[in-house]
């Protein structure tokens, strides 16, 4: 592929940058027929542009286009390369230059929607247990710029990031972007700082050295850089794990159009499309192909029909491309976790909870109230759905829901229920059982009109569990009732609508250990000298 793995052919190398982003989302497609269950959980000429095009960035898109396929709540995938659009050479600089010019994007603005949007990428497919030490490998160009900014939000993710800056130059803007990163404390590494076995000291490797418009042969130290990138692909046959490997927009060495010519050069396992992808793109074969940033209006998706998928909820990159294949069978985790002994635990269950919820607030984790409810109806078929907890005390844990939900038909008949709450990053389950009761109308009031009025409206609007037409007669209910209550005035609680409280009978306090040792132990009430006790019981793994 490359020159200097010995081929004489001279040709285009890749250089990517920077890029915009902005998601005009088209206005949602009604299916009237469809049944749906409702819920509650819910520079600026072109002189000066073409005074930079050798170290030019690529513009950032949006498509109005729905399709993909749903894979989480941050991620799309779109199977379909047809679906998606990729841009030649000559496209990607002519967005660009409108980018640049009449749209008013300075330089340092796309690079740092490019880097956050590289940043979110790597986030979401390498968590930080595994994949905690990264190596930025900067070109001397935009795309550099790109790398230092993916090198400072990957700090700000909690990974270890260094960078190898081998070309400096002397522009304000990089200059800033240097300084950013030594106050943080981000060590930069040169070249013969490296080891030459790059798996040695790192798990992931972004290849931010050169982009679509790099012309010519890449000269040292960028050649040996590009090789010890070739040569990590051979570890996979000595039984070796290489670090993975990031690639911004395109990897370099790559042409921008004809992708890996040689089939000797760098094989990426993530792709960070940025705009729209490239043409080589469709050759990239590896596990984790993303389109990164929001920005660009309408003016440029009409130019160029662009066709690309939406982005999900706030994310700053959406997947494309086929998701990887995984043998399921071998997915494991080997929980590395504090033991937890007998001796180490509160006597009261409700304290040791409230220390285990409390880590899990210091923690950071997204909603650690969410709870798994679990219930039992007449037909003693179980069903489970996420709720979220409202509080606790020694009388219980409560919740709020309709009355007229399965959950609340089940509990009708049957008051026995368990809730499941599971703390990913803390190795930690917590699971309760218990029988369940209505709240007072005095407390459901109360917590009622402490929620946001659209929370209250929706509470209204929502008959749960029963079919309806469509979303549309969601939204139309919602904005009859948004009508109604426009004054300002008290919303009353609707009669349909409370709270429950489970009152404990058992607990279990699981922590994840290595080789599935878990440790489990369990709280249920015993009678001593006529007083109700907890006694704490370890149950095998």
């Amino acid at each position: 592929m490359l020159p200097f793995l010995g081929k004489t052919k001279t040709m285009i190398l890749t250089y990517s940058s920077s890029f915009i982003t902005h998601l005009l989302s088209l206005p949602p497609t009604s299916t009237p027929t469809l049944a749906i269950s409702s819920s509650p959980l819910h520079r600026s000429s072109k002189v000066f542009f073409g005074s930079i095009l050798r170290y030019k960035f690529r513009g950032y898109c949006f498509s109005g286009v729905n399709r993909g396929e749903l894979m989480d709540n941050n991620t799309k995938v779109v199977q379909d390369h047809d679906s998606v659009t990729y841009l030649n050479h000559r496209e990607a600089a002519e967005v660009d230059e409108i980018l640049m010019g009449s749209l008013g994007f300075s330089v340092d603005q796309l690079m740092e929607l490019a880097g956050l949007s590289v940043a979110t990428a790597i986030a979401q497919v390498y968590n930080t247990k595994e994949y905690n030490r990264v190596l930025t490998i900067c070109g001397p160009g935009n795309n550099g710029g790109d790398g230092l900014v993916v090198a400072r939000h990957l700090y700000h993710f909690g990974y270890k990031p260094f960078v190898c800056y081998p070309k400096r130059t002397a522009k304000p803007l990089y200059i800033g972007l240097v300084t950013q990163l030594e106050s943080l404390g981000i060590p930069f590494l040169s070249v013969d700082d490296l080891p030459m076995n790059l798996l040695e000291d790192f798990n992931i490797l972004v290849d931010a050295m050169f982009g679509f418009s790099f012309h010519g042969t890449p000269r040292p130290p960028f050649d040996d850089l590009i090789q010890r990138l070739v040569n990590l692909q051979n570890c996979k046959e000595i039984n070796q794990k290489p670090p993975v490997i990031a690639s911004i927009d395109i990897p370099s060495g790559w042409h921008v159009e004809e992708g890996d010519i040689s089939g000797d050069g760098i094989k990426p396992d993530m792709l960070v499309s940025l705009t729209a992808p490239k043409l080589c793109a469709k050759k990239f074969s590896g596990s984790h192909h993303f389109l990164g940033g929001r920005f660009v209006p309408p003016a440029i998706v009409d130019k160029f029909k662009l066709q690309l998928p939406p982005y999900p909820g706030t994310s700053m990159c959406v997947r494309i491309g086929k998701a990887p294949q995984v043998d399921i069978s071998s997915m494991r985790e080997n929980y590395i976790s504090p033991e937890l002994r007998e001796d180490q635990v509160e006597a009261d269950p409700f304290v040791q909870f409230q220390k285990w919820f409390d880590d899990a607030l210091a923690a950071g984790l997204k909603e650690p109230n969410a709870m798994a409810l679990c219930t039992a109806g007449i037909d003693g078929k179980p069903s489970s759905r996420m709720v979220l907890l409202k509080g606790f005390d020694k009388d219980g844990f409560v919740w709020y829901t309709n009355y007229a939900s399965r959950k609340a038909k089940d509990l009708a008949w049957n008051d026995k229920a368990s809730i499941l709450f599971y703390w990913d990053r803390l190795n930690r389950q917590v699971r309760i059982e218990g029988s369940v009761k209505k709240v007072s109308e005095e407390e459901s009031e109360h917590y009622f009109h402490s929620r946001p009025r659209g929370s209250q409206i929706g509470a209204i609007a929502s008959t749960q569990s029963t079919v309806i037409p469509g979303r549309d007669f969601l939204h139309e209910d919602y904005k009859d009732l948004e009508a109604k209550f426009s004054d300002g005035a008290p919303i009353p609680k609707p009669k349909h609508w409370g709270g429950y409280r489970l009152t404990p009978e058992f607990f279990e306090f699981w922590q994840g250990q290595p080789s599935r040792l878990h440790d489990r132990l369990c709280y249920s009430p015993q009678e001593v000298d006529g007083t109700n006790v907890w006694r704490i019981k370890r149950l095998a793994p």
